[in-house]
């Protein structure tokens, strides 16, 4: 059965190197499986692997990653051309779809000429989690900060806006997404920005932050938000908030 409510899990984690096999899945990816609600079959995960080229290495990868964890993982690929026949019917038969970090101004535009960006709101509002690490999270806010147009950090405005905010990935691991961040919130780019350090998720039902959660220690989230014009605690117009995440089960 698909989840209760349109779900999302946005994170900047959920992969992991492994001694076996090159990428295996960490508790996040684990953890859209167990939100989706799926029972006595085997998980059905479409990885979206757009925001790097849909390279084929990483779509083998993906799939022995599920043949370990017992999932079914379908890579979707739009390069030349789409590898399935029915983009929407294999989507919304999925429990998650799983989004690959990359460029996600390239992926917002080929998304967009393959009318997935239709699809996935369809897919969302029936149940499927909608999941990603880093330009596959960015994805489902207005948008963020982005490395996609070169190595300087910009703006990226033009996200797919299921979710209202802003976002910010490798929020510990890039010491230029924080400021940036702030920098956006202040001036007005960004709205209200919610943010993630590395293996760190956050879960939406509907559109309202419902948990934060991790698959490291140490680690969390933070909300990033214009000032009161009285408040002494703002930092560039702006003020941060610190939120611990329940961890996760570690996977091994």
């Amino acid at each position: 059965m698909p989840a209760s409510e349109p779900t999302i899990l946005a994170t900047s984690g959920g992969l992991r190197t492994s001694q076996r096999i090159r990428v295996a899945f960490d508790a996040l990816v684990h953890y859209a499986v167990e939100l989706s609600g799926v029972n006595g079959r085997r998980p059905k995960i479409m990885y979206v692997g757009t925001a790097i080229g849909d390279a084929e290495f990483y779509g083998f990868r993906m799939m022995e990653a599920g043949r370990v964890d017992g999932f079914d993982v379908t890579p979707l690929h739009l390069f030349p051309m789409p590898n399935l026949e029915d983009v929407e019917g294999a989507i919304l038969e999925s429990d998650v779809v799983w989004v690959m970090g990359g460029s996600v101004a390239n992926l917002l535009a080929v998304w967009r000429v393959h009318e997935l960006d239709r699809i996935l709101h369809r897919a969302w509002e029936s149940g499927v989690v909608l999941s990603g690490v880093s330009a596959g999270s960015i994805c489902w806010y207005t948008g963020g900060t982005t490395d996609s147009f070169g190595p300087e950090l910009r703006a990226v405005t033009n996200g797919l806006g299921f979710l209202p905010y802003g976002n910010g990935v490798h929020y510990n691991t890039e010491e230029r997404r924080r400021p940036l961040v702030h920098e956006l919130v202040g001036n007005g780019t960004l709205p209200t920005a919610h943010c993630t350090d590395d293996g760190v998720g956050l879960v939406y039902r509907g559109t309202e932050l419902a948990e934060v959660v991790s698959e490291v220690d140490g680690n969390a989230a933070y909300i990033v938000e214009r000032a009161r014009a009285d408040d002494e605690n703002g930092d560039g117009g702006v003020v941060e908030h610190r939120k611990e995440p329940r961890r996760l089960p570690a996977r091994t």
